[in-house]
């Protein structure tokens, strides 16, 4: 059990069944009435956001999360596989683990497993993925100059909207908490 005055950015919490990590956090102490914490916490496994206050000296449970590398070989029938780096054993994973970030993952992507206990409960993808464009609009020339974009399918599936200079075959590189191309890949 931890109190709020221990509360730092990242940590993480058990509150109502769920695991959230702190946000960001303030203690309050307004001019009438008594102080309290407000909290931003961020739900682990939907990524949905909550505003939380709390008394000062309340105590809550703390979360041990360990993040364990592993690798990501390949997905079947909706589940996601990743192997331990270590005993070299697969474990299956459902899709609402991974969430939308697994749209970007292909083989051999080392992914860190957030882990409570025995159970996975959510996985970190890499911010950045270079991925390979496989269909896209050819470039109609004379666009160019305009600055438009496009849609463009990535080698993993995904879609994203790319300028009008890319082609099938280019490399992109993509932030995949945003969804968005940044640049061309060399």
């Amino acid at each position: 059990m931890i109190d709020t005055s221990d509360f730092r950015n990242g940590m993480s919490i058990e509150l109502d069944g769920d695991i959230f990590t702190i946000v960001e956090f303030q203690h309050v102490k307004p001019g009438k009435g008594g102080a309290f914490v407000r909290t931003k916490l961020k739900n682990i496994k939907t990524s949905a956001t909550l505003d939380k206050t709390f008394r000062p000296g309340e105590k809550i449970e703390q979360a041990f999360l360990e993040r364990k590398p592993m690798s990501y070989p390949n997905s079947a029938d909706g589940n996601h596989f990743s192997m331990d780096m270590e005993s070299f054993e697969q474990i299956g994973l459902p899709a609402a683990v991974l969430g939308d970030s697994a749209k970007y993952l292909k083989e051999n992507t080392e992914v860190q497993m957030l882990m409570h206990g025995e159970k996975i409960i959510g996985a970190d993808v890499p911010f950045f993925m270079e991925l390979e464009v496989t269909e896209t609009d050819p470039a109609i020339r004379g666009d160019t100059a305009s600055g438009g974009s496009k849609s463009a399918t990535l080698e993993t599936g995904a879609v994203v909207s790319v300028p009008l200079f890319i082609n099938v075959g280019d490399r992109v590189k993509v932030d995949t908490r945003t969804n968005q191309y940044l640049e061309r890949a060399k």
